[in-house]
């Protein structure tokens, strides 16, 4: 759901930029354009109403007020812009301005997923896969994740990719799985990539390829995934689909010990890295461990909030 959110929020905001409404040169002035915004907005005007619902959202040149925000997203939702539609069904989602009503998530989520947005055809497919504010349906849910992975929505892909591996509201079928967990990891999605990459691995879908396995391990890792930075260390430990290389399987199973697993005991995780430590001299072992600090340091600086 946050992917969708921050998705939501960028668009409205180079909305908002391109407007200039908010730069204002002082609070007066800008105290005079939110007040002439207002006027703009009651008297129905879609721009104005736009500019408040963010403005107000944000916190940008107002205090901020959800309140107001999920005021303004209402009346465009009201108007027919399946954009508004979709994040009003967020907001009631999150309980954001507005008492957190599934069901009227689900709503506006539905308008907004019948015009062909795609955010809310995702949004509303979670809601059918979890049974919340409409009754849980797998079948319902594959349908809207399907429409909404169509049209290229990465989130929706790896749903789909999950739905088809579990055999949840369509028959398992491994191969569909992994054909759209591929789609998904193409455009970067971590989660998929770790998944094709499992699919590779033990050839669950494709044809076992430790060489491809280990590529889109790779990939998730370097985004931060600890179950693929783990699996990576494995490869590297064993020489599968990579060169055998101890101190590589070090490096990546030292990430993994500090991030997120999931299914995988963090001191399983410890016991092996400490296995391949073994295998390093004292010189080589320091100087990976240098580098997975350095790792996380330059990773974190690129995950912090702006």
């Amino acid at each position: 759901m946050r992917s969708q959110f921050i998705r939501t929020w960028a668009v409205l905001a180079l909305l908002v930029l391109a407007s200039g409404a908010w730069a204002q040169s002082s609070p007066a002035t800008a105290t005079r354009s939110i007040a002439t915004l207002k006027v703009k907005a009651e008297s129905g005007d879609a721009s104005a109403q736009w500019t408040l619902a963010f403005l107000y959202e944000a916190g940008r040149g107002v205090p901020q007020d959800y309140q107001q925000a999920a005021k303004w997203y209402r009346k465009l939702a009201e108007g027919g812009s399946s954009f508004a539609q979709n994040h009003i069904g967020f907001m009631y989602n999150q309980g954001l301005g507005v008492p957190q009503d599934y069901a009227q998530s689900a709503v506006w989520y539905r308008k907004a997923a019948e015009q062909g947005d795609t955010n809310a055809q995702y949004n509303l497919g979670l809601l059918y896969q979890s049974g919340q504010g409409v009754p849980q349906d797998y079948a319902q849910a594959v349908l809207w994740f399907r429409k909404a992975a169509g049209q290229g929505d990465a989130d929706a892909q790896y749903s789909l990719a999950y739905a088809f591996a579990k055999g949840e509201g369509v028959t398992q079928d491994y191969q569909e799985g992994a054909r759209w967990a591929q789609k998904s990891a193409e455009q970067g999605f971590a989660a998929a990539q770790h998944s094709i990459g499992f699919a590779y691995h033990v050839g669950r879908g494709v044809p076992q390829n430790y060489a491809m396995a280990a590529y889109w391990y790779r990939k998730a890792a370097e985004q931060g995934d600890a179950n693929s930075q783990y699996s990576l260390g494995l490869m590297y430990e064993g020489g599968l689909g990579v060169p055998q290389d101890y101190a590589e399987a070090y490096f990546w199973l030292d990430l993994a010990t500090s991030g997120k697993l999931d299914g995988i005991k963090p001191d399983d995780v410890v016991s092996v890295r400490d296995g391949a430590a073994s295998y390093l001299t004292s010189t080589v072992l320091l100087q990976t461990q240098a580098r997975a600090r350095k790792w996380f340091e330059d990773h974190a600086a690129k995950t912090l909030p702006q």
